[in-house]
């Protein structure tokens, strides 16, 4: 998921999408520990889509509290 498509969501989308890529990424963390997962890549790209809708749900914020 790329940042256009995290700005097209509204807030409760991100809110739902944050919880379900913080629940699939602690899945894949914990899969990696048991046995290697196929692609660990994988680990690396949704963490950096949780913090990209972290960093967005932060500004959506900070722009409504002005």
């Amino acid at each position: 998921m790329d940042n256009k498509q995290i700005v097209e969501l509204t807030d409760k989308e991100l809110v739902q999408e944050l919880k379900e890529r913080r629940t699939l990424l602690n899945k894949m963390k914990l899969n990696h520990k048991v046995s290697d997962i196929e692609n660990p890549m994988l680990i690396r790209s949704n963490r950096r889509t949780v913090a990209r809708i972290k960093t967005e749900l932060t500004v959506r914020r900070k722009n409504s509290a002005k």
